[in-house]
C-alpha cells in the first residue's frame, strides 16, 4: 500500500508544478497581449486611434456646369444641328430618337425617308414640336428622351427634317 501513496504523492505534486507553470506563463502573456493599461483614455486619444487608415480624396469639388460658366452659352445655329445645352443632335438622335426613326418601328417615319416626312414638313414646325414634347400615335410624349429640353427636341427635329430632304 506504500507504494499507492507514493505514486499519488507524486501525482499531486506534479500537478502543483504544472499549475504554478500555467499561472507564470498566464502572467507573464496575457500582460503582453492586453498592452499597456496605462493608455490614454482621452476623447482625442481614442478619436485618433479609431481614425481611419485611409482618407478618401475626390479631387476638386465638382462645380455644375450652370455655376461653371458665368457666360450664358451663345446658341449655336441650326445648321450646325447643336442643341444650346451642348448636345449634339445627332448625339441625342442616335441615344433616343434611332430606336423608332432608324427603323421605322410603330411607322415612325425614318431618317432620310424624304417621301415620309414630306407630309409632316407641311404641318409646320409648330405641330411637329406639338407632337414631339406631347407624343402622337404611337410616339410617347418627348420620345425616350424624358431628360430633353424643348430646345433640345426642337434641335433634333430640325436634324431629322433636314437630313430627310
Amino acid at each position: 500500500m506504500s507504494k499507492v501513496n507514493t505514486y499519488f504523492g507524486t501525482s499531486i505534486g506534479v500537478a502543483i508544478v504544472v499549475a504554478v507553470i500555467v499561472v507564470i506563463i498566464n502572467n507573464s502573456v496575457g500582460s503582453a497581449l492586453k498592452g499597456d493599461s496605462t493608455a490614454d483614455m482621452s476623447e482625442e486619444a481614442i478619436a485618433e486611434r479609431i481614425a481611419p487608415v485611409g482618407k478618401l480624396n475626390t479631387g476638386e469639388a465638382i462645380v455644375p456646369k450652370a455655376a461653371a460658366t458665368a457666360e450664358p452659352a451663345a446658341a449655336e445655329p441650326a445648321a450646325d444641328a447643336t442643341a444650346s445645352a451642348g448636345r449634339p443632335a445627332k448625339e441625342i438622335y442616335n441615344a433616343s430618337c434611332f430606336a423608332c426613326h432608324g427603323t421605322g418601328a410603330a411607322g415612325a417615319p425614318m431618317l432620310g425617308d424624304a417621301a415620309a416626312w414630306a407630309p409632316r414638313r407641311e404641318k409646320g414646325m409648330d405641330t411637329l414640336m406639338n407632337h414631339a414634347i406631347n407624343g402622337f400615335n404611337a410616339m410617347p410624349p418627348r420620345g425616350t428622351c424624358s431628360s430633353c429640353s424643348d430646345e433640345e427636341l426642337r434641335t433634333v427635329v430640325e436634324y431629322m427634317l433636314e437630313s430627310s430632304q
